[in-house]
């Protein structure tokens, strides 16, 4: 086995927001070098890895300059310039997960395509290269429209409920997917290293905020039967595998009303519906992130205890310098831990951290995230 620990091996991260900073957490436990490279020189992961790079991450040179200078390339986000990223695995430069991977998985319309060849079941839909081709479309409402790139926590995805919505969505390309009826939002992350050993880790329920289209709450276990928990986690696997993919995958589902299990969409990284794991899991989704890029045994994907994570995001109506208010009030309560992301500047429903609650018992878990929710405030010094 390569000799990744306190060695001369260097880790390139693509992205240094909070996905990174947490990543790293586990890059430290482990002694491995890291460099990250971000378009921003205040990103969360700027003080704390071994080198920092400021740069776009969608231009060519700049990915292709950064791939040079490590040994193993990962992601944090998957809008990057997949191009640079084929010319440095050409090159010889291993990337996980795969550019093959990134190129279907960054464009929504490329994943349905997949999905639909692969037999994953999804909502039915269409593509769309211009705005003009949608509408002269014979729609029945309401129906989703989502951009077909660099949509992420609720951007880039409308309800279209009437004429009027329609006539207000931007003109760039896109797809639109039938409105599933469904009971639950759901997701599995599955781990897979390149001796093709795989692990699921449990089925998570997701709540949404009803405004912002961001998850509020993540619940592990979900709040369903096992013969479900069984069909999302073996309809999980079945996408890890159908990419071939390299590292960790979340695949967001939804329940349906006959209990069916359809896929929404997935993400080819660490994800917020993990993120209950650093307090929740035996071995948390970062660390297994590590595991399964660097071909290491995958670690167990058990929970130590009944979980929910609650989002931390900016209050509507505050914008500049952060504050978290009562955070000390938050403290005081059983099996609580604040993660705070590092960004200084809040706006209104930016991811700014959150808090993982554990306890025995899922209900009172789930009150005490209800607690959580209604104490602690992300505003800004006025």
């Amino acid at each position: 086995m390569k000799n990744y620990f306190s060695s001369t091996f260097k880790l390139g991260i693509l992205g240094g927001g909070q996905l990174g900073k947490m990543l790293l957490a586990e890059t430290h436990k482990f002694d491995i070098y890291t460099a990250v490279l971000d378009s921003s020189n205040q990103a969360p992961c700027a003080a704390i890895c071994n080198e920092f790079y400021v740069g776009s991450l969608l231009d060519y040179q700049t990915v292709y300059d950064f791939g040079k200078k490590v040994d193993l390339l990962t992601i944090e986000i998957e809008h990057i310039n997949v191009q640079a990223l084929f010319k440095l695995e050409e090159e010889g430069l291993a990337i996980f997960p795969q550019p093959k991977v990134l190129e279907i998985i960054q464009h929504k319309g490329k994943q349905k395509d997949f999905f639909a060849s692969n037999d994953i079941s999804t909502a039915p839909f269409k593509r769309y290269l211009l705005k003009s081709e949608l509408l002269n479309e014979n729609f029945s409402f309401p129906f989703v429209w989502k951009s077909a790139q660099f949509g992420y926590d609720g951007m880039g995805v409308k309800i279209v409920k009437n004429e009027n919505d329609l006539i207000n969505l931007p003109d760039v390309e896109c797809i639109t997917e039938q409105l599933i009826p469904f009971k639950n939002e759901l997701a599995v992350i599955v781990a897979r290293n390149k001796n093709g050993e795989i692990k699921t880790y449990p089925v998570v329920e997701m709540e949404f905020h009803p405004e912002a289209n961001q998850v509020e709450y993540v619940i592990c276990p979900a709040r369903i039967s096992p013969k479900v928990a069984k069909k999302a986690m073996n309809t999980a696997k079945k996408v890890a595998e159908s990419f071939q993919h390299i590292g960790l995958l979340a695949v967001e589902m939804f329940q349906t009303d006959e209990d069916e299990i359809i896929v929404n969409e997935v993400a080819p990284r660490t994800h917020n519906s993990g993120h209950y794991s650093i307090e929740g899991s035996y071995t948390n989704q970062f660390e297994q992130h590590l595991r399964s890029i660097l071909n290491l045994p995958l670690g167990s994907t058990k929970s130590k205890a009944a979980a929910v994570m609650v989002n931390l995001v900016g209050e509507n109506g505050y914008e500049g310098k952060v504050v978290y208010k009562n955070m000390d009030e938050i403290l005081k309560m059983p099996g609580v831990t604040p993660h705070i992301y590092g960004k200084k500047e809040t706006r209104p429903f930016r991811k700014m951290g959150h808090v993982t609650i554990v306890h025995e018992n899922m209900e009172e878990a789930r009150e005490l995230a209800e607690k959580v929710k209604q104490t602690i405030r992300v505003i800004s010094s006025k």
